[in-house]
């Protein structure tokens, strides 16, 4: 009975053991397999940090990298001067370590650039790894802009080329000293109903008006609200609301935009092969496009009668004409039938992930588009070629003399309707206008981008009518006249699908306080401007409806425009199956 009483106090004995040291090993395994996810997270963000350093760090990584090679991009990365460890792969590739961790985690990533010139976005897979085990997740890197948000402003007032204020008085932020009143400062009110991020880099104005998500502003008080409770006479207001769980705006930095949209023309030159592979379609003078679907395929009528190239090569004019496409993808110029000179213009494919740029025409004489003032003279609101302004139109005054005319016959001008499918942007050197509906073919693929360096317009053009009637007596019969301005546009209601906007100007309804009521003004998509733009004046214009395009979180337009700085934000992120095994080697 001893020796079997002694036997069993062995066998538990040695079972408790078993089980402790089963669970010990378990534990530390647990704890490797958490600290690899963890190391993989570590690398996604060694590498926003280093985009953050240096924006030309897109251009870096493996190309023997395995998921470099997949994804088409061998031939667009390489490795940078200075080493970076997380370059590694095989076997023999090196790591990189995880800060503070006593050398036992470690990451490596490989970098996929392929769509960065159309789109902006990298996507990345990083892999942790710490003892045997082994994670990996991939992440779209995206740079944060204009896009982010459904409304961005950089002053919260007229545009002074409209109102008519001095720009030098006005121009300036309310917190920097910008006069309480005096500058056209508009706000939010009853009815407004924002329903996307929405971000300015002035002090917001906000009565009565609701702001569904996030909103921030540059204004940063030493104490109290960010935001002014008052309305545009500076009368002071209440029923603002904001996002749930809080008071009112948040604070953000301020987010510069660039002077112009010039640095979009050089997508469509034609000798820098590694910078823009795919060049893009440039028209010059006034350009008139129109999207439409034909047998399935996205197509656009362009007329521009003063186009001579659609693409250039810089400073080199013998370098355009040689390298001129034979087949004109962006439309043949001159007159004749099917040309961009035509009655009838040029129908094209719609150059898919690319861009259209529209320039003012030259006034040098080495520029392939010049034409000279003699067979061009600079006229405005005397028919531009393209159609406007229409017989009877009154054409657009504005208060400032800077400001370029409407319809000019030199001017860079894009006029714009349709429906379109593919992915583009259409940028202009002037203005912009919005001639009718902009939509999309398929709302979950189609993508679209309007930028102008000056205003863009929703187009809503007006007419001035004379009426006489009897105004006189029994005694003395005589005759009065009337005038009244009246819409040309015969619909009502105007929907435009796309990220809007306008570095130097505003977004707003051309003739807003003239031609009574239009209906509704739907934008899906994101609206920036330099200047807060206005849609409607009492009995006039347009009631807004706005909607984020949610999309525009991770998806841009091909090649739109982004802050003078910026930063990288992730737009997705997720694990997927381990890319290499816990000795380097591929799995």
């Amino acid at each position: 009975m001893v020796i079997i009483f002694g036997m069993v106090i062995v066998v538990m004995v040695t079972t408790s053991l078993t089980v402790a040291t089963s669970g010990l090993r378990k534990a530390d395994n647990d704890q490797d397999w958490n600290g690899a996810l963890s190391a993989a997270y570590a690398g996604i963000q060694d590498y926003q940090a280093r985009l953050a350093n240096d924006t030309g760090y897109t251009q870096y990584g493996n190309p023997d990298a395995q998921y470099t090679t997949k994804n088409a991009s061998a031939g667009t990365v390489r490795l940078p001067t200075e080493a970076n460890p997380a370059f590694g792969t095989g076997v023999s590739g090196t790591w990189a370590t995880v800060p503070s961790s006593g050398d036992s985690a470690k990451y490596r990533y490989e970098v996929d650039n392929h769509r960065y010139l159309v789109d902006g976005t990298i996507k990345i897979r990083a892999t942790g790894k710490v003892g045997n085990s082994v994670r990996s997740v991939t992440a779209s890197v995206r740079q944060q802009g204009f896009i982010d948000f459904l409304y961005f402003s950089d002053y919260e007032i007229q545009d002074p080329q409209l109102s008519g204020k001095s720009a030098t008085t006005c121009a300036r932020y309310a917190y920097a000293g910008r006069p309480a009143t005096g500058c056209n400062e508009i706000a939010f009110g009853s009815g407004d109903v924002i329903a996307g991020p929405a971000h300015s880099n002035d002090t917001m104005r906000i009565c009565q008006a609701t702001f569904s998500t996030s909103v921030t502003t540059s204004w940063k008080p030493a104490s109290g609200k960010t935001y002014a409770a008052v309305d545009s006479n500076n009368n002071s207001c209440t029923g603002q609301q904001f996002p749930t769980g809080t008071t009112q705006p948040g604070f953000e930095s301020s987010i510069d935009m660039p002077a112009t949209n010039a640095q979009q023309k050089r997508e469509t030159r034609t000798d820098l092969r590694t910078d823009v592979p795919r060049p893009g379609c440039l028209y010059t003078g006034p350009t008139d496009v129109q999207f439409t679907v034909v047998d399935g395929v996205g197509k656009m009528i362009v007329k521009s009668p003063y186009t001579r190239q659609t693409r250039w090569a810089g400073d080199d004019a013998s370098a355009i004409a040689s390298t001129q496409s034979t087949d004109q993808p962006c439309g043949e110029p001159g007159t004749g039938t099917g040309k961009l000179g035509s009655a009838n213009g040029a129908t094209v494919p719609v150059p898919d992930n690319n861009l259209i740029y529209v320039q003012n025409v030259p006034s040098a004489k080495t520029d392939q588009n010049y034409t000279s003032t003699s067979a061009l003279p600079a006229t405005c609101n005397q028919g531009n070629g393209v159609g406007y302004p229409l017989a009877g139109e009154t054409a657009p005054t504005f208060a400032s003399s800077s400001a370029p005319c409407a319809y000019g016959s030199r001017n860079g001008d894009a006029f714009v309707k349709g429906k379109l499918q593919g992915k583009l942007t259409i940028a202009s050197e002037n203005y912009l206008y919005a001639t009718g509906n902009i939509t999309y073919n398929d709302a979950s693929s189609d993508v679209l981008g309007l930028t102008a360096t000056n205003a863009v317009w929703v187009w809503n053009p007006v007419g001035t009518s004379t009426t006489s009637y009897d105004c006189g007596s029994y005694w003395y019969p005589r005759t009065c006249t009337s005038t009244t301005n009246g819409a040309l546009l015969g619909d009502t209601n105007r929907e435009i699908d796309a990220a809007v906007i306008s570095v130097a100007h505003t977004f707003g309804v051309q003739n807003y306080d003239k031609g009574g009521l239009r209906g509704t003004l739907t934008v899906k998509g994101a609206i920036a401007q330099k200047f807060r733009g206005i849609v409607s004046s009492g009995d006039n214009g347009y009631i807004k409806k706005y909607q984020y395009d949610s999309r525009l979180k991770y998806l841009s337009p091909p090649k739109f425009l982004n802050p003078v700085t910026t930063t990288y934000g992730i737009t997705t992120v997720g694990e997927v199956a381990a890319a290499y095994r816990a000795d380097g080697g591929n799995r």
